[in-house]
């Protein structure tokens, strides 16, 4: 039976006020704690003592309303914390957002009496080496994008696997992807759709010099090293769309899977087919 539940809502959503105080009313009726952070009980005229960072030391779950960049986000908050995440969709059907709130409440009375499946999804740790010691440390769980900034010009990465060199891809960028990321910018840039809990990586190429840089799959547990070999450009190593860090000439980027997983709960009645066939319009007339 869980009891502690913490809320994390995205506060600019024109939905989330209404929809939060309904479910923490929904939930106080059925004696469980509940736990907001500083941001997301502000849009309810509330105050919290607890930071976002907070909440996944303190709960036996995570109710993520929004939408999936809102998710992504926590994700990245979870660290070794062993907590669950239910994600629900304030506007359109998401790939990570799978529950809408019409479908939520009867959802939930099944999750809090221990009634759900979760799914075990990887992240990648990118570290950023500049002169041979470590600049900067980050995790992401759909990708890791290195492009240029503002000016739109080639750049040159070069790419080993396990200390072993791939190729230099001279193109606009690189997205190294989770099987979960193989749906988002990956996908934009022709990568292939992976099913979420396979252990595989993506590296696809931003629209390459030589037409021949496909996207290739490759296993989990690789380290991935890319040396930026372009002098003097704009380019930025972006995790999940939403952290950036500025790249020098001749940084290199150590990725790898990460070493916790993301554990996402199952949408009742609901799979990642479904999600595909509805988000993708497969089967649909034209």
């Amino acid at each position: 039976m869980i009891k502690k539940i913490g809320i994390i809502a995205k506060t600019q959503h024109i939905k989330a006020g209404e929809s939060l105080k309904e479910l923490i009313t929904w939930l106080k009726n059925r004696d469980i704690e509940i736990y907001l952070d500083k941001e997301t009980s502000g849009i309810i005229g509330e105050k919290s003592q607890y930071k976002r960072a907070d909440i996944p030391s303190i709960v036996e779950l995570i109710i993520v309303l929004g939408g999936d960049g809102t998710l992504l986000s926590v994700a990245r908050l979870i660290e070794d914390k062993d907590v669950p995440i239910l994600g629900v969709n304030l506007g359109v059907l998401g790939f990570l957002t799978e529950i809408t709130i019409g479908e939520l409440y009867p959802a939930l009375e099944k999750i809090i009496s221990g009634d759900f499946t979760v799914e075990d999804r990887i992240m990648l740790d990118a570290c950023i080496y500049r002169e041979g010691k470590i600049a900067a440390n980050y995790c992401a769980f759909n990708d890791v994008v290195i492009n240029r900034g503002a000016i739109a010009r080639i750049v040159d990465l070069e790419i080993k696997i396990n200390g072993l060199y791939v190729t230099t891809y001279r193109s606009d960028g690189l997205i190294i992807s989770t099987p979960t990321g193989s749906t988002a910018y990956s996908l934009a840039a022709g990568g292939p759709i992976v099913y979420p809990t396979m252990n595989a990586l993506i590296l696809s190429p931003i629209c390459p010099h030589t037409l021949t840089n496909r996207p290739i799959v490759i296993p989990d547990d690789v380290k991935i090293e890319i040396n930026l070999v372009t002098p003097n450009e704009d380019v930025l190593a972006t995790m999940d769309g939403q952290v950036g860090y500025s790249l020098n000439y001749r940084d290199t980027i150590e990725i790898k899977k990460a070493k916790n997983t993301i554990k996402l709960i199952q949408a009742p009645g609901k799979n990642y087919y479904d999600v595909l066939r509805k988000k993708l319009k497969w089967g649909e007339r034209l």
